[in-house]
């Protein structure tokens, strides 16, 4: 007991002495509160047209040009997000059940331990407000049932939340049916509920600091947009960057050198797809101005971090192949971070590798939070204080499972399958590799192929240079991958530091 009165003591010192509670008006010894805001398959090519996102984030704050996640994919890069754990750490390789999804992460127990529980135990009102994790709530003892750790939980438990209409959402133990009317927009109503329990948190617990995960279903197929944008952009077409429709892929491994070029219909169907998605991001990119607003109106605004990112990055035509996401290319694997929040520099970048498991220790180092020695990610505070670490990650252990067999089109809490998961090609993929802070990308398949991209010469990956690479480059590639693959915690961290 003494020892848990000295840590809280200790934390309201820090507060104190960073200037951050009494400096920004908040309560004396109250940490800084949290939002954290996720969007669903989002590029950072797509993220780069929010304009609100960078005048109320970027702008004010500081971006992360080179963060990544360990696993492209929805499930996986949740469960790291909220454990601080790399895929193979957390067991969590895949959207469904028994290596995936929410019914595997229940299974497994890794609820108990997570940020929301972290910061539930250090005093914080807790809020997840919209997708959970894929499958959400099938496995668990009831349709209503609300995961350890949050205080409030607004998360749809039926019909078709992909969709942005005619759902039903778990409401703190209660089902609440959403139908087709324009004001059940998914996205806003989670935007509305959000502001809401900002204000709630304020106006009843003025001495307890909030976190608010708001997690949009946007812009992830079928990329509903809100009635009000549907006819938004209606010449736009996906980027075509060199990569896209590869004209040459001989050099690449054989579950992608047979694939053909894309044929025109293929094509107007991607450029379809993205105008979709560019339209839904609109409705969020209004979700994050509103919650600032809310925050300024609350005075709370100089006291919150804010934090924008996504689970995963999306292709879209590069390298012959139709949208999808779980490749080793940078599309996929490269997601937008920024933060804004007390003493972050504004308008900064970060060029240091960055990685989603970093989330939970970040969000526990600014809770005054201890966060377990299983975590395998690291904080960026000393980033947001305008610091340079002295040692740092040199190197992101990326990964995929191999999908055994065709997903089926499982519309409603399961995630609708992108037309790439429909390809025999997505069976032929188990890969582990690296992306490093010189500028490789080094994976290594299960049938012993190999990929090998110097990034900083070749940034649209156009050139597999594995088998014309120097052995001294490949036999250090593979060492490292090795010391990575299966680490954890503090050997893991210690492993990224540099090649054995």
């Amino acid at each position: 007991m003494a020892s848990k009165l000295l840590r809280t003591a200790a934390r309201g010192l820090f507060w104190l002495l960073v200037g951050w509670a009494g400096a920004t008006g908040g309560a004396w010894g109250k940490p800084p509160n949290i939002v954290f805001i996720l969007a669903d398959d989002l590029d950072s090519a797509a993220a780069a047209t929010m304009s609100q996102v960078k005048t109320l984030i970027n702008d004010q704050g500081m971006t992360f040009s080179q963060h990544y996640v360990n696993i492209s994919l929805c499930c996986p890069s949740r469960v790291s997000m909220l454990r601080g754990q790399f895929g193979h750490n957390t067991g969590i390789m895949h959207n469904t059940a028994p290596e995936g999804g929410f019914q595997g992460t229940y299974s497994k127990g890794l609820e108990q331990s997570t940020i929301a529980t972290w910061l539930q135990a250090a005093g914080y009102r807790t809020a997840l407000l919209g997708k959970y994790l894929n499958g959400y709530p099938d496995g668990a003892p009831s349709s209503t049932y609300i995961p350890p750790g949050w205080s409030e939980w607004y998360v749809p438990n039926g019909g078709d939340p992909y969709g942005e209409f005619d759902y039903a959402m778990n409401e703190n133990g209660s089902t609440v049916p959403y139908g087709h009317a324009e004001a059940d927009y998914l996205t806003d109503v989670l935007a509305s509920k959000a502001s809401e329990f900002v204000r709630r948190s304020v106006a009843q617990y003025p001495d307890r600091p909030f976190f608010a995960f708001v997690s949009t279903y946007a812009p992830h197929f079928p990329a509903t947009p809100a009635p009000r944008h549907a006819g938004a952009f209606p010449d736009i077409r996906a980027p075509r960057p060199p990569s896209f429709n590869e004209p040459d892929v001989s050099d690449k491994p054989s579950w992608l050198r047979t694939a053909p070029l894309l044929t025109e219909a293929e094509i107007a169907e991607i450029d379809t797809r993205y105008r979709k998605r560019r339209q839904s991001l609109l409705a969020v990119d209004e979700l994050v101005k509103g919650l600032v607003d809310t925050l300024q109106a609350t005075g709370q605004l100089n006291d919150t971090y804010v934090v924008f990112t996504s689970d995963n990055g999306l292709h879209q035509g590069q390298h012959r192949l139709m949208a999808g996401k779980s490749t080793a290319f940078e599309e996929d694997i490269v997601v937008p971070l920024s933060i804004r929040g007390p003493g972050v520099p504004a308008g900064q970048r970060a060029e240091a590798l960055t990685v989603n498991v970093d989330f939970a220790p970040t969000m526990a180092d600014i809770a005054g939070a201890t966060a377990p020695d299983w975590v395998d990610g690291r904080s960026l505070m000393p980033f947001l204080r305008g610091q340079v670490p002295a040692q740092w990650r040199r190197a992101v252990l990326i990964a995929h499972d191999e999908v055994t067999g065709p997903l089926r089109d499982m519309p409603g809490i399961y995630e609708p399958p992108d037309p790439f998961d429909l390809s025999p090609m997505i069976w032929k993929r188990d890969y582990a590799g690296l992306r490093t802070a010189d500028g490789h990308t080094y994976v290594e398949y299960e049938n012993d192929e190999f990929e090998l991209y110097n990034n900083a010469v070749d940034p649209w990956q156009l050139r597999n240079r594995y088998a014309t690479a120097p052995a001294k480059l490949t036999t250090r590639m593979a060492s490292w991958l090795a010391a990575l693959r299966n680490a954890s915690g503090e050997a893991l961290r210690q492993a990224e530091l540099r090649a054995p």
